[in-house]
């Protein structure tokens, strides 16, 4: 049986990059769990703890870590991002 792949992106309302890791995995057909920062302390927290990073978005693929908006577009310019499409994962929640 094929899952879909699971994404997880750690947000805040007013970020550009944010907006684009959304539009781009939606050009693609991701679907993805968005979990915003800038209303919740616990989720910050945890996504501090989670990437060690401060910056947003920060995005999840399957449980892993990939960074933010450049690395993602990155992974989608070397063909790497439609080849998890149906990776182990769980679907969007």
């Amino acid at each position: 049986m094929t899952t879909k792949t699971s994404i997880v992106i750690y947000s805040k309302e007013h970020c550009p990059y944010c907006v684009r890791a959304k539009q781009l995995l939606e050009a693609k057909g991701f679907s993805y769990h968005e979990i915003r920062v800038d209303l919740d302390e616990k989720a910050l927290q945890e996504m501090l703890t989670r990437s060690q990073r401060r910056t947003v978005p920060q995005i999840f693929i399957n449980n892993q870590p990939i960074g933010g908006y450049d690395d993602l577009y990155a992974l989608d310019q070397s063909g790497k991002l439609d080849k998890l499409r149906f990776q182990k994962g769980d679907e969007k929640s």
